[in-house]
């Protein structure tokens, strides 16, 4: 596996009611092995983090956000995808929409349509409640404190 993570940008998107859209997914080669996470995905070369977060939720969901708040957190993983070992560092931002109609067509790679199950907003109480692996495993609690005003105005390193 490279030492050298890629690099990735994702997106907390919250509706007016505050609740977060999730993406669903799942290994193509192990459909068991499933899980929740922020719409997203890598950089292009030579690509902002901030431009590609609002490029991949375009594509994976139809969604134009108008602009990105501040970076919420670095979230450095590793797994297992496909039959290999990756190495991420994905940057979060925060997003606000109101309207959660999509607008444009869904821009899918193979992978994403091979991996992909379904998308749906999540209220903070639905996501405590959640038994399904959650990206990342702390996404609950740093809702909350999100919701509430106490997450850090510096962007938080979490691993996994």
């Amino acid at each position: 596996m490279s030492t050298t993570p890629r690099i990735g940008a994702r997106v907390l998107l919250l509706d007016a009611n505050d609740r977060v859209l999730l993406v669903h997914a799942c290994d193509p080669d192990d459909r068991g092995h499933h899980w929740w996470e922020l719409p997203g995905g890598g950089l292009d070369e030579d690509e902002k983090a901030e431009d590609a977060a609002l490029r991949e939720v375009a594509e994976e969901t139809g969604l134009i956000v108008p602009s990105l708040g501040r970076k919420l957190w670095i979230r450095e993983s590793r797994f297992h995808y496909k039959g290999r070992d990756h190495h991420r560092e994905d940057h979060v931002f925060l997003g606000r929409i109101d309207d959660i109609e999509p607008k444009v067509a869904l821009n899918l790679t193979e992978n994403e349509k091979a991996g992909l199950i379904e998308r749906r907003w999540w209220s903070a109480a639905e996501l405590h409640e959640c038994t399904d692996e959650l990206l990342p495993a702390q996404l609950p609690g740093l809702l909350d404190e999100l919701l509430a005003g106490a997450l850090s105005t510096t962007p938080l390193s979490l691993v996994d």
